[in-house]
């Protein structure tokens, strides 16, 4: 428990110290944001850091400004280091840095791992301007312990550095050696969380569109996939999101990843893309406390309607990406997470 707090309370103080970035804080009157008990107790502690943290309010620098995204990044890698260092002094598990393809990233393995040519991609999330793949071990770690499986965090060049050009050239580039190492799609899966979630899709959508075909499976946590503002749950929860801003935060990376394409562009936002020609069967995990709850609702549809294999699981009261936080609920659904896995990867 004590490390996701510790992460929780590393974001408010990460908050709190990027004004000096050209980041600031908006003081406004803060959203009325309700906790439900029907929710475990240590969500509820967490939520209500959450709403105290106020993160909504934070505003990022502009999607050109690059010598400010660059420190913002590395003031919350900094900010992070605690927690990565507890995951990485974990024996129950090996990280390791490493290149595919000249693509940075960190290989996870369990302990005792053999290799059974099973093998699972991520992508993180921080809409494609922050995080890193260490900064995120806290979606992946839990995860390798439940399913036993290698796990390669793939550590693509965050935005405005990296564009969604170079970004998922990256992606397909770690699919492409892996197959010509020896791994076959049967085995290869690829999960994402947030942003991760968009670009996990988008990988999909380019791998079966460039030749190389479908991998076993797909999971979606709180994916990204709209940068536009558009449906229901933009709207009718914004005032009960805890931690994500459209334009405070979403828009201005969505600007600096897309590099001058419509947002509506299926490239970057993989929800218009067209289904009917194949996409592999597909775990969506969602939470009702986030702004994303409709576009996750919006890809499963999408999903369905275009005859593929979809499954949508909805947790209640949790917040976007809760599968990294120290409660029942999350270990619950990394456990069905790693089930998806075993159930489709040969």
């Amino acid at each position: 428990m004590k490390s996701g707090f510790s992460k929780i309370i590393e974001v408010v103080s990460f908050g709190l110290s990027l004004s000096k970035y050209q980041i600031r804080l908006i003081h406004t009157t803060g959203r009325k944001i309700f906790i439900p008990m029907t929710i475990s107790e240590p969500a509820r502690k967490i939520l209500e850091l959450a709403v105290q943290a106020r993160l909504y309010d934070q505003v990022y620098p502009a999607p050109e400004d690059t010598t400010n995204w660059k420190k913002a990044w590395q003031t919350q890698e900094e900010k992070s280091a605690k927690s990565v260092e507890a995951f990485l002094a974990d024996t129950s598990v090996s990280i390791k840095d490493s290149l595919i393809a000249g693509v940075p990233v960190l290989d996870i393995k369990p302990k005792g791992w053999r290799n059974n040519k099973k093998l699972v991609i991520f992508t993180h999330g921080g809409a494609y301007t922050l995080n890193s793949a260490r900064s995120t071990l806290v979606d992946v770690v839990p995860l390798v312990k439940a399913s036993g499986l290698r796990v390669v965090s793939i550590d693509y060049t965050t935005a405005p550095v990296g564009n969604w050009e170079t970004v998922q050239a990256q992606t397909v580039q770690v699919f492409k050696a892996l197959l010509s190492s020896g791994y076959s799609m049967k085995n290869l899966g690829i999960y994402g969380a947030s942003a991760g979630g968009g670009l996990a899709t988008s990988t999909v959508l380019n791998l079966r569109d460039k030749g190389f075909g479908l991998p076993a499976a797909v999971v979606l946590w709180s994916p990204w996939v709209d940068l536009t503002n558009e449906g229901d749950s933009p709207t009718t929860l914004e005032d009960q999101e805890p931690i994500l801003s459209y334009p405070n935060l979403l828009e201005r990376s969505a600007r600096a990843y897309a590099n001058g394409l419509d947002f509506k562009d299926p490239r970057i936002s993989p929800i218009y893309a067209d289904y009917r020609k194949g996409f592999p069967p597909t775990l969506i995990q969602e939470g009702t406390k986030t702004i994303f709850l409709s576009t996750s609702i919006r890809l499963y549809q999408k999903l369905d309607e275009a005859g593929q294999k979809p499954v949508i699981d909805m947790y209640e009261g949790m917040v976007h990406v809760f599968q990294q936080l120290p409660i029942p609920e999350a270990e619950y659904a990394v456990k069905k997470t790693a089930l998806f896995f075993a159930k489709y990867l040969k």
